[in-house]
């Protein structure tokens, strides 16, 4: 047992000392560099523990940064010179979020869409569902139903000219990549494309990279055994690469299948060849990263990036947060789909919104086009669905240094849904609406 019992958090919090944590850390920077040997994290970390019970004072806690410098230390002294490096680069990159953070955003970012941005909020305005008291007053006068023909045309509208940006590049076209965060409306969204090229004459081939899944085992998870699968580096992103390569150039490949039951992968499972003339269609979250289309040209590729770009403001004249609509989706989504408890969802955030800006944001602006998946009316049939969940895990996790990510976002959301009005019926809502795929009753779904 470890002579070291606590830690000292940034905030000055005082938790108890896991080395569990530094296992994962280290194992997570391993992975990002092509390792995946847990049992060689273990050992370092009882290393890094045993020096810091020689180092620290007694009675003193060490800090998050002592522990930090001490795993450097480690790492490069047992000559793992390449993970050191990705464990430094990943800690500086923490660092450098909380800096800007902590700028509160007062300059502008070119991982943000303006352009796009404006001209969402100019549709808002247009239609009075610029803040949630506008909604309010309409919703209040019975026209949710009209508000959601309004915001389901303005969806079409954005999809349409996506499809027409893709017909003019057809002629150099190999590969359609619908990419966006997690629950931005990809499945229903890659569907829709499919089905109007496919009328224009487009012949599609569609690859499934959830089958290139490493074996969950081989996943990073946290001190709670919480496997982290939110990371591009839980694929077999090389395969991805060498398999698309293989197949533009009209060879056959063998497609790998993984089982999410067992959660393993089986090699060389499935044949797969390109037609003449076809084009290969992803869904991918982690379509705009490099890696796992590397060597395929620009000009061969149409990149449409999905977001739920809502511009509205709450009662505090602050605007919605885009991730807590993703976060109240993908709960909704996860209970329906995968039997997996709301709580969860939100516990597992955390590692989501991380792979996101580290992952996906710093992309959006190398896309082809941006297509804004948000509802404004989809807020009002979550107060019903999630309000009590969201102040019961409000008072579950205050206080609770381990979970103050958990807690930050559940009061945040709670007083979000506690501002609007809600709605119980959602039979305005059409069948073939991007929201289904969160709420249910889906046309799309089997």
């Amino acid at each position: 047992m470890s002579k070291l019992d606590f830690v000292i958090k940034r905030t000055g919090a005082r938790v108890p000392f896991n080395p569990d944590r530094i296992t994962n850390a280290i194992y997570r920077a391993a992975v990002a560099v092509g390792g995946r040997d847990r049992s060689t994290a273990e050992n370092l970390t009882r290393q890094v523990v045993q020096m810091l019970e020689q180092t620290t004072p007694a009675g003193k806690d060490p800090t998050v940064e002592e522990i930090q410098d001490m795993v450097e230390k480690i790492l490069i002294e047992n000559g793992h010179a390449r993970v050191a490096k990705a464990y430094i680069l990943y800690r500086e990159e923490r660092a450098r979020r909380r800096r800007e953070t902590a700028k509160l955003a007062s300059q502008p970012s070119e991982n943000i869409p303006w352009s796009k941005i404006w001209k969402v909020l100019d549709w808002a305005v247009n239609h009075n569902l610029h803040t949630i008291s506008t909604m309010n007053q309409r919703i209040g006068r019975g026209e949710f139903p009209q508000i959601v023909v309004e915001s389901e045309s303005a969806y079409q509208a954005d999809l349409e000219n996506a499809v027409e940006l893709i017909f003019e590049k057809s002629s150099q076209l190999r590969l359609v990549i619908i990419t966006g965060p997690s629950s931005s409306g990809k499945t229903t969204t890659t569907t829709k494309i499919a089905q109007r090229m496919s009328h224009a004459g487009f012949k599609l081939a569609t690859l499934n990279v959830d089958n290139y899944f490493y074996d969950l085992a081989m996943h990073p998870k946290d001190e709670f055994g919480d496997y982290d699968f939110e990371t591009p580096q839980a694929l077999d992103l090389e395969l991805i690469n060498q398999h698309l390569l293989s197949l533009i150039n009209g060879k056959k490949v063998l497609l790998p299948s993984y089982d999410f039951k067992t959660g393993t992968r089986r090699l060389e499972a499935t044949p797969m060849q390109l037609k003449n003339n076809e084009i290969i269609l992803i869904d991918s979250l982690h379509g705009l990263y490099r890696e796992m289309t590397a060597g395929i040209p620009l000009e061969n590729q149409f990149r449409l990036y999905l977001e739920p770009l809502l511009q509205m403001k709450d009662y505090n004249n602050q605007y919605i947060r885009w991730t807590d609509l993703r976060l109240i989706r993908r709960m909704l989504r996860d209970a329906t789909h995968r039997a997996y408890d709301p709580r969860q969802t939100l516990e597992h955030w955390h590692y989501v919104r991380s792979s996101e800006l580290r992952n996906i944001i710093p992309y959006i602006n190398t896309t082809d086009y941006i297509i804004n998946t948000a509802m404004p009316y989809e807020i009002a049939l979550y107060r019903p669905k999630l309000l009590a969940h969201f102040t019961q895990w409000e008072h579950d996790y205050h206080g609770n240094p381990l979970r103050q990510d958990a807690y930050e976002r559940a009061e945040r959301v709670r007083g979000l849904l506690s501002s609007v009005i809600g709605v119980t019926d959602d039979s305005s809502v059409p069948g073939d609406s991007v929201l289904r795929e969160f709420i249910g009753g889906s046309i799309y779904e089997q």
